[in-house]
């Protein structure tokens, strides 16, 4: 998650209020230094070894990292005649990326000549995350996509008694979880296997990433005749700062009806789901 997706200040589900009337955040962008080295490894080459990143962010999107050519293996890219156009930065040219036998059709894109008002984009060349095969943050494996600097994701005790139920029946009761407060997005109340009503519970095939915590494993829920689909998560093996949520069980809170303290909650407006490979 991002401050310019979901329940961020300029997302599309602001959390908050702002002090005055704000105008539209459509095309809102901030273009800003990174102090991180990033590596993108493609066939066991560096496409990308960067010390001068720069960070993208754009209202309903990601943050995305722009590099400058100079630390761009610019001899492992081919033109292409792809173009797209952007009304907020202007026309985006495209490169593959080749490296022996293997290409990434259109990995990489830039703005050669932004449109006046947009960030100076010139020079720069950013790259869809998933073309490559791996990317490091400084030493360290980046996972999903470019990790916002102001995200937090705090775990947090909590002995507030949460119940979480679903077509009237009840599906887990504690006073004994862990919660996530992340930027973005709404609480996360974490419960111990013990503390869920496990022969409800329908094993899935389904799997997300999260950039911040990693990679989350699924079960559906059968409840009131019905089956929800890829309503539970848990991560088996969290990124470093998440190892306190490791095989704890969580729900959806958009799904599910959530008590805390015998108070019912209002479901949160945005509508994360699994199928929209969302941040658990």
């Amino acid at each position: 998650m991002a401050l310019t997706v979901g329940t961020g200040p300029f997302g599309q589900h602001p959390g908050g209020s702002f002090s005055r009337e704000m105008p539209s955040y459509k095309g809102l962008i901030y273009f800003e230094d990174s102090p991180r080295r990033i590596r993108a490894i493609f066939v066991g080459e560096s496409v990308v070894d960067s010390r001068h990143a720069k960070l993208l962010h754009e209202h309903g999107h990601l943050p995305i990292y722009y590099f400058p050519e100079d630390e761009v293996r610019t001899d492992l890219l081919e033109p292409t005649d792809h173009h797209t156009t952007c009304p907020w930065k202007g026309e985006a040219s495209y490169w593959s990326v080749r490296v022996g036998d293997r290409v990434a059709e259109n990995a990489v894109w830039g703005y050669p000549d932004p449109i006046e008002g947009a960030p100076p984009l010139a020079g720069y060349r950013a790259f869809y995350w998933n073309s490559m095969d791996e990317w490091l943050e400084e030493d360290e494996p980046a996972i999903v996509h470019a990790r916002d600097p102001y995200h937090r994701v705090d775990v947090l005790d909590s002995s507030r008694h949460v119940k979480v139920s679903l077509n009237g029946e009840p599906l887990a009761e504690s006073e004994r979880t862990r919660v996530i407060f992340e930027t973005g997005l709404p609480p996360r109340w974490y419960f111990r296997p013990e503390d869920v009503r496990s022969e409800l519970l329908v094993e899935s095939d389904q799997q997300t990433g999260c950039a911040y915590k990693g990679f989350a494993s699924y079960w559906s829920v059968r409840a009131g005749g019905e089956l929800e689909e890829d309503l539970v998560w848990t991560y088996r093996e969290p990124r470093p700062g998440a190892e306190r949520i490791k095989d704890r069980l969580a729900f959806f809170n958009e799904r599910v009806d959530i008590e805390l303290d015998g108070e019912l909650q209002e479901r949160p407006q945005t509508q994360w789901s699994p199928r929209a490979k969302a941040h658990a």
